[in-house]
């Protein structure tokens, strides 16, 4: 019989809890989290996103999903993922502040693949939900059209980043714009914002992105006209 505290016990319990950080502790896998924070991919699409092969995308999503991080679901010969649940896009999120807030670096290479950010003005999430309730701005979701479908800030426009310039001339001049995109280190809200600025607009981008925004318990909505649900 087991004695209470027993140490090898303890230790597996211990090895379990950090099965998570250790399936986390790789750069493609982080990305992956973050991407699958937008919403459900297939394989082959997630792959193209964080420009790897399909068989190594592959491996990654096996070992997130063996520690149950990441769920999958088949339509005929594709195989879609999904974030286990919202904990896990909460997960992310906090490992990702933990990280900005005590390893120098990030900031350094945040710096380097953002670039510099001047001339590109933030808000914040409260900020902005309060100009919504006003209706004093125009909130453009940036990301690819997928994830805009997938959930999106209630009110806002899809116009994705590769998208941008050709719909330019049919932006009011007269209204604040707000861009959007995945996060505090997606490059296409900064991106946005530099093209709009030098086009003569008044533009923002958004500090944090969508996950972080349907965290917050701020109106979400999906392509459909219907509430954003629990992913």
């Amino acid at each position: 019989m087991r004695s209470l505290g027993d140490r090898e016990a303890k230790d597996a319990l211990f090895e379990a809890f950090a099965s998570v950080a250790k399936a986390m502790g790789n750069g493609r896998r982080a990305e992956i989290i973050d991407v699958l924070a937008q919403g459900e991919r297939s394989v082959d699409v997630l792959a193209d996103e964080i420009g790897q092969s399909i068989a190594n995308t592959s491996h990654h999503l096996r070992l997130l999903a063996g520690v149950g991080l990441v769920e999958s679901r088949r339509d005929g010969t594709f195989i879609h993922y999904r974030l286990a649940s919202g904990r896990v896009g909460e997960l992310w999120a906090a490992l990702r502040d933990v990280a900005v807030s005590h390893v120098a670096e990030v900031e350094v290479l945040a710096r380097r693949y953002l670039g510099d950010g001047e001339g590109v003005e933030e808000l914040t999430t409260d900020e902005l939900a309060e100009r919504l309730e006003r209706g004093r701005v125009v909130v453009l979701d940036v990301r690819p059209e997928a994830e805009f479908d997938a959930g999106h800030i209630e009110g806002a426009r899809s116009v994705p980043h590769d998208q941008l310039a050709q719909v330019v001339d049919d932006l009011p001049k007269s209204r604040e714009i707000v861009a959007y995109c995945r996060g505090p280190y997606c490059v296409y809200a900064t991106d946005a914002a530099r093209l709009l600025r030098a086009k003569g607009f008044k533009v923002r981008r958004l500090r944090d992105g969508y996950p972080d925004w349907e965290r917050a318990g701020l109106p979400v909505e999906r392509r459909d006209g219907g509430e954003a649900g629990d992913r």
